[in-house]
C-alpha cells in the first residue's frame, strides 16, 4: 500500500470547524498538506489555523463563507483564485441533518438541509473538479453516511440526500478511472461530533457506540492509500457488512459497471447520441 502524496499540496475542506472536517484537516495537516478550511464559523477556522500552522509548519488560509447560499462553489473558487492558490483536493464535510416526522418539518430548513448536503456539494466539486483532475494527483472525497444505504424514516431528506451523495460520487469515481484523480464517497455510521446537537435531543443516543472522526479520516486516507481506491468505503466493520449486504441486494457495483458501459455505447465518439434517422 503506497501513501497519497500530500507534501506540498493544498487540499481543500469545507465544514472545518468542527468534527470530520476539522479532523480531516488535522490528518492532511500532518502529511504535509497546505489547507483551505471553510465554513461560517470564522473564529473556529481561525483557531484551527492557528493550531496546524503551529504543529505542522504548514500554510492555512481561511475561508468563512455560509455554503447554503447560491453558487456557493463557484464563489469559493472565485475566492481561492482572487487569493492564488492552487486547490488540489477538496474534501466535501459540510452538512448536517433535521429529525422528526416530515409532514412536520420546518420546509425552510428543510431546504437549507438540501442547499448545504446536496446542491453545495455539487457545486463545489464542480468548481474544482477541472483543476483536480489536471494536476494529475488530485483527491475529492465526499461524505456520504450509512443512511445512503436505507430510507430513514424521521431523516427521510438527510437520508435521500445522503443517498445522492453516494450515488453521485460513485459516478464521479467511473467518470475519473485513468485521470489520476481519486475519487471517494465515504460513510461513516454515527460519530461523536456537534451533528447531533444540531439533531435535537428527539434524535440523541446517549453516544452509545459513537465513531470518533479519528477512525472515520484513518478509514478514509487509508482507502484512498490503496492502489486502486474503491468507489466508496463505509466506517466499521459491522457498517462494511451491512454496506456490503445492500449492494449483494442491489448489485450497486454491477450497476454502476453497467453505466459505465452504457455511457460509452450512447455518447462516446462513433457512436449515435439521439440522431435523426
Amino acid at each position: 500500500m503506497s501513501r497519497v502524496g500530500f507534501q506540498g499540496r493544498t487540499a481543500l475542506v469545507t465544514g472545518a470547524s468542527a468534527g470530520i472536517g476539522a479532523e480531516f484537516a488535522r490528518q492532511l495537516a500532518a502529511r504535509g498538506s497546505d489547507l483551505v478550511l471553510v465554513a461560517r464559523r470564522a473564529d473556529r477556522l481561525a483557531e484551527l489555523a492557528a493550531e496546524l500552522t503551529a504543529a505542522h509548519g504548514v500554510a492555512v488560509a481561511v475561508v468563512p463563507l455560509d455554503l447554503g447560499r447560491p453558487a456557493a462553489g463557484r464563489a469559493l473558487a472565485a475566492e481561492v483564485d482572487r487569493r492564488g492558490i492552487e486547490v488540489t483536493s477538496v474534501v466535501n464535510c459540510a452538512g448536517f441533518g433535521t429529525h422528526g416526522p416530515f409532514h412536520r418539518e420546518d420546509a425552510d430548513r428543510l431546504a437549507e438541509e438540501i442547499a448545504v448536503d446536496v446542491t453545495a456539494l455539487v457545486d463545489v466539486s464542480r468548481a474544482f473538479i477541472d483543476r483536480l483532475r489536471v494536476a494529475g494527483t488530485g483527491v475529492l472525497v465526499n461524505v456520504a453516511s450509512m443512511a445512503a444505504y436505507t430510507p430513514s424514516p424521521n431523516m427521510a431528506v438527510y437520508a435521500a440526500g445522503k443517498a445522492f451523495v453516494l450515488s453521485f460520487t460513485e459516478a464521479l469515481w467511473q467518470e475519473s478511472l485513468g485521470s489520476g484523480l481519486r475519487v471517494l464517497a465515504l460513510s461513516p455510521g454515527a460519530t461523536d461530533t456537534e451533528f447531533f446537537d444540531v439533531l435535537g435531543n428527539d434524535a440523541a443516543d446517549g453516544g452509545r457506540g459513537r465513531q470518533t472522526p479519528q477512525q472515520v479520516v484513518t478509514t478514509a486516507l487509508r482507502a484512498l492509500d490503496r492502489r486502486t481506491p474503491p468507489p466508496s468505503v463505509a466506517v466499521g466493520r459491522r457498517n462494511r457488512v451491512a454496506a456490503t449486504g445492500v449492494r449483494l441486494l442491489t448489485r450497486r457495483r454491477a450497476v454502476l459497471a453497467m453505466a459505465a458501459i452504457t455511457r460509452r455505447a450512447v455518447i462516446e465518439p462513433g457512436t449515435s447520441s439521439g440522431a435523426r434517422a
